[in-house]
């Protein structure tokens, strides 16, 4: 539009510089100069990575042009709409649902549609981002924030941010814009908040540390229980296997005895001399078995053999 006006200056300065001086070149100099502004102001580049929107005295057309150069009618302009994906990082201040305040520090990766470029800007302008975006996105990330506690906000972080780009993209679908990927990059917490979580962490440490000793303990009485039993068992198994082999021992002996060696130790082991008995008289005498199995004498019983008793 701007070389469109510097044609139409040159133009007019022209024939009026050619009237006042009745110099005709003039003229065809302005006209040079009008045709010259008026080709350059045809031709509209899009650079790559842009859509380009054509509006006709503002209002939008319903086409795009794409990255490139393109002849353009010089009453047209050409507003050009960044379609790279574009990264915007927003600090938003929430609540959990059990009111405690969080900081999150929200990134948000999002893209424009090529094809409905034009409605985006016709119904939203180029300050998309500022109009459209940063608010929804706001919004949103509060919206999933207040659903989760403060501790579950801790331990559920990618359920979080998932909900989040869920909610976010319906929000955005009908202006055309597309949510390529989104990341909580930080959430800080009040320094109560952390303290407490801090203080539960250690005492559920000690706890586990408890248990495990405690388990531990049991396990070991368990063992040494065992330990016990199978000595006891070994040893009740060695003197039953000693008993059986007494008895085994015993048995065997038992089968091998006969008169005839019983007989043979007996005279093995007799020192040749017979046994006293007494005679049950009054006379308290011990007389010699020999003398009983001979039939005795008359005569005295030697010293050795005859004692008197009392």
């Amino acid at each position: 539009m701007l070389q469109l006006l510097i044609a139409a200056v040159a133009l007019v300065a022209g024939f009026t510089a050619a009237a006042v001086t009745k110099k005709k070149f003039i003229s065809f100099i302005g006209i040079a100069v009008a045709v010259i502004f008026c080709g350059i102001g045809c031709f509209q580049t899009v650079p790559a990575g842009h859509t380009g929107v054509v509006t006709t005295f503002g209002r939008v057309e319903n086409y795009t042009l794409d990255s490139g150069a393109h002849f353009v009618a010089p009453w047209k302009t050409v507003v050009r709409m960044d379609n790279r994906v574009q990264k915007k990082t927003q600090e938003l201040p929430c609540f959990s649902s059990d009111i405690q305040e969080v900081n999150i520090r929200y990134t948000v990766n999002y893209q424009i549609s090529k094809a409905d470029a034009m409605t985006l800007y016709s119904t939203v302008g180029t300050a998309y981002y500022d109009t459209v975006i940063a608010p929804n996105t706001a919004e949103s990330v509060k919206v999933a924030t207040a659903r989760y506690t403060a501790e579950d906000l801790v331990g559920m972080r990618d359920s979080l941010a998932a909900e989040i780009q869920t909610i976010l993209a319906e929000k955005l679908t009908p202006y055309h814009i597309e949510i390529v990927g989104t990341s909580i990059e930080n959430m800080d917490f009040t320094d109560v908040f952390t303290n407490a979580v801090e203080a539960k962490q250690v005492a559920q440490q000690n706890k586990l540390r408890a248990q495990t000793e405690a388990e531990q303990r049991v396990v070991e009485s368990e063992a040494a229980a065992r330990i016990r039993r199978i000595e006891a068992d070994a040893a009740a198994y060695e003197v039953l296997a000693k008993a059986e082999a007494e008895a085994e021992a015993n048995r065997k002996i038992s089968e091998s005895l006969t008169q005839a060696l019983i007989d043979y130790t007996y005279a093995l082991a007799w020192n040749g001399q017979l046994p006293r008995i007494y005679t049950g008289t009054g006379s308290g005498v011990i007389v010699n078995a020999g003398d009983l199995l001979t039939g005795g004498t008359n005569e005295d019983p030697p010293e050795a053999e005859v004692e008197k008793i009392g």
